[in-house]
């Protein structure tokens, strides 16, 4: 070859490597600026035909729907005296304490004064803040608790919307850099165990940085246009979903460049075998990811649509950081990406070949016992899926630490009806105040309702009436994250419907958790069914059957009914939640039967492979045996990486690291390792039909002989 030629050669790879150093250099920064578009105001990601939201956008006319209420509770520092009960003195002070705040920066009209409680023993006062105070609203709190402070023989707590996001912001206070630095660690140490290499784990840890700095940066353009939304959970997720990903389709890749250059390919020829190999399941895995997470726009909750196509750029820049940048990368490092391993045959029985070699003959000896085994212990826990319960995470499980504005939620309970700070929200037209307000006051579990007044305070003046409307706040007996009073809502709506000329609705925070329950039952039966059609569309033209896509995909739908039922368990027994998101369940859905369909596809992609050149028996074995090792690696690393999401202490995200990385091992372990290649082995080249491998004549070649398992 002359040497023009082989400067050519070279030069694709090189300029490949340059372009994505680049975009680590300059668009790297982003992973850690995606905080500066994201918002976790909980308000901006409500359903958005659902009732609730309706109401908050008709309070957007009245002052007192522009505001973001703070909640300061006082309790008596002398439990023993007098019963804990507050003197008159002190509830003056607390009023004018309040008083001292009205007009500071951040405080938007008038404060209420200190209202005691029923039992004395504790008085409230509420604090409306200006909305978007963003970084500014720590400072606030703390001035409010400085001036609430003042009150002798007092302890004071802030509770309410203002403390909570208060608290979720510090939650999600250094997540980039933490949970970052976790999951590529935890990536690290899992490659270096596994491939015992020096360079490899770097490389492809590099291509990782660079497809998440890319998507980060896409991201945060389209998200500072508003096309899309961030907040704490979506950003998160990105994180660990690009890194996941990118480290699967690498391991793949770097699988088959090892096993032709063992063969005796050079590198560039052996690149060029490696990626025309795994080009097809590769890209494929990836739509199947990136379709179904698509799939979340058709959910009429504003952060399943958020994370729809945050995770889909996300995959796409995954899957192109692992066929240009890796390619060029061990195009030039050549047999040195392995040092100091050597390239072996995927076959030769050697390190974890050696097991896989064991597992392919377990399942080639008794497919039938194999199968029926552990069909049924995935049907045994999926047995427990229906007792998962997805009906709200309660205030005070929202955070798996004990947040402040939770422990003052508690304290708000004790002394006051359930629902003081979060009062169901009721608009209506202003000739039917009275009728309403007798309608909400009749109804079972409204502890008391008042119209809101031009003062701000109810009760004290004339109703405040905005374009003919008029609203009223109803505070509900049972705390606010009840079922009790998601019941109370229900039957709210229905009483104040039934008010002639009223058109009442019926909002607030109980009431957006109730909307947001029943939309994501909605989108559960709505997303589920497109996104298994998505699934088998691709199964069917990567691996050109009917039956085996079929089943494939029934596979690891059990995979996902088996991990929700451990799941349920875990969350119960273990974790003390009493309950989940009730977007839990379609995130775990579409993460696991997306994900676990990628290494089924993995697997099916190379037995069907070798099918072709031995026979459909043969082709499982051969398959199984040299697949098992970096899908099991692959697995591992993603189950690793999804459970990083624990480092933040929120309980939607540590029960989505729970469900992920839990069935990615069961999938990766037991579905893709022992169900799948038993079934296929035990149906034979039927499980290929209608296509070209379920119509061979003859014995297959390999086939055990007559009377054999």
């Amino acid at each position: 070859m002359s040497t023009t030629a082989r400067r050519i050669r070279w030069l694709l790879p090189a300029v490949l490597i340059v372009a994505w150093l680049a975009v680590g250099g300059m668009l790297g920064p982003y992973a850690g600026k995606l905080g500066e578009v994201a918002t976790n105001d909980q308000a901006a990601f409500l359903p958005r035909s659902a009732e609730s939201t309706k109401v908050v956008d008709a309070q957007k006319a009245f002052r007192q729907g522009e505001t973001l209420p703070a909640i300061v509770v006082w309790t008596s520092d002398d439990a023993g005296g007098a019963g804990g009960r507050l003197s008159r003195e002190q509830r003056g002070a607390a009023t004018r304490a309040l008083a001292t705040l009205a007009g500071s920066p951040g405080v938007a009209g008038e404060v209420s004064p200190a209202v005691p409680s029923r039992d004395g023993q504790a008085l409230q006062g509420v604090v409306q803040l200006k909305p978007g105070l963003g970084e500014e609203l720590p400072a606030v709190l703390e001035r409010i608790t400085g001036a609430a402070e003042s009150v002798p023989g007092t302890t004071v707590q802030l509770a309410g919307p203002a403390a909570s996001q208060a608290d979720l912001s510090d939650a999600f206070a250094g997540i980039d850099g933490l949970l970052l630095g976790v999951a590529l660690v935890t990536v690290l140490l899992i490659l270096l165990l596994v491939y015992r290499s020096a360079l490899l784990p770097l490389v492809i840890i590099a291509g990782a940085v660079f497809s998440l700095g890319l998507a980060c940066a896409v991201v945060y353009v389209l998200a500072d246009h508003d096309v899309v939304r961030v907040d704490g959970q979506v950003q998160g997720i990105l994180s660990i979903l690009v890194i996941g990903a990118a480290t699967d389709y690498a391991l793949l890749l770097t699988a088959r460049f090892r096993e032709e250059l063992a063969a005796g390919a050079d590198r560039i020829a052996a690149m060029r075998a490696a990626l025309r190999q795994s080009f097809g399941p590769i890209t494929a895995s990836a739509a199947t990811v990136a379709l179904g997470l698509l799939a979340l726009l058709l959910s009429d909750l504003t952060n399943n649509r958020a994370l729809g196509p945050v995770g889909a750029i996300g995959i796409v820049c995954a899957v192109l950081s692992a066929l240009t940048f890796l390619p060029a990368a061990l195009v030039v490092l050549g047999r040195a990406a392995y040092w100091p391993a050597k390239p072996r045959p995927a076959g030769d029985g050697s390190g974890g070949h050696g097991v896989w070699t064991r597992i392919a003959a377990l399942v080639d000896r008794a497919p039938r016992k194999v199968w029926a085994v552990t069909l049924a212990a995935l049907l045994a826990c999926a047995a427990f899926a229906p007792t998962l319960n997805s009906k709200g995470v309660p205030l005070d499980e929202i955070f798996v630490n004990d947040a402040p504005s939770v422990a003052a939620q508690e304290t708000l309970g004790k002394h006051f009806p359930g629902g003081s700070g979060n009062p169901a929200v009721v608009i209506a037209e202003a000739g039917a105040l009275r009728q309403v307000t007798a309608a909400v006051e009749g109804t079972e579990g409204v502890a008391s309702a008042a119209p809101a007044t031009a003062s701000g305070r109810p009760g004290g003046g004339e109703p405040l009436v905005v374009d003919g409307r008029v609203r009223i706040d109803a505070v509900l007996a049972d705390a606010a994250d009840t079922d009790a009073a998601k019941e109370t809502v229900a039957r709210l709506r229905d009483a104040v419907r039934a008010v002639p000329d009223a058109d009442a609705l019926v909002g607030g925070y109980t009431a957006q958790q109730y909307d947001t329950q029943r939309t994501a039952e909605h989108d559960r039966s709505l997303i589920v069914p497109v996104v298994l059609a998505i699934i088998l569309v691709i199964l069917v033209g990567l691996l050109r059957s009917l039956l085996m896509p079929v089943l494939l995909v029934a596979t690891v739908a059990l995979n996902f009914l088996a991990t929700l039922g451990v799941s349920s368990l875990v969350f119960q027994h273990l974790l003390g939640f009493s309950g989940t998101d009730s977007s839990v369940p379609l995130y775990g859905f579409v993460f696991l039967v997306a994900l676990g369909v990628d290494y089924n596809i993995f697997l099916m992609s190379r037995v069907r492979e070798e099918s072709l050149r031995h026979g459909t028996r043969e082709g499982v074995l051969r398959g199984l045996t040299a697949t098992g090792g970096v899908i099991t690696s692959a697995g591992v690393v993603l189950a690793a990486t999804f459970a990083a999401l624990g480092v933040i202490p929120l309980a939607f995200l540590l029960q989505i690291a729970f469900i992920v990385a839990f069935g990615v091992l069961l999938d990766t372990l037991v579905v893709r390792s022992l169900l799948v290649p038993a079934l296929v082995r035990d149906i034979g080249r039927t499980a290929w039909w209608p296509g070209a491998l379920s119509r061979r004549t003859g014995p297959e070649r390999g086939a055990a002989p007559a009377g054999t398992p």
